[in-house]
């Protein structure tokens, strides 16, 4: 598992793979690249609503 082409490039293919296709609630996206761009900008949403203390990364 060595190779090149088994590196572990960081796309969720579980989430990708497990998404609610006929969902009201949720947005399917059928396109991988399309899939990947969303899935970036929720993380980055998800770290942006976290709430941490000035120096908090410097204390621990």
């Amino acid at each position: 598992m060595s190779d090149p082409q088994y590196k572990n490039n960081g796309f969720p293919f579980w989430k990708y793979l497990t998404q609610p296709v006929f969902s009201p609630f949720y947005v399917t996206r059928l396109n991988p690249w399309k899939f990947w761009r969303g899935y970036r900008i929720e993380y980055l949403e998800r770290c942006l609503e976290k709430e941490c203390q000035p120096g908090e990364y410097f204390n621990s």
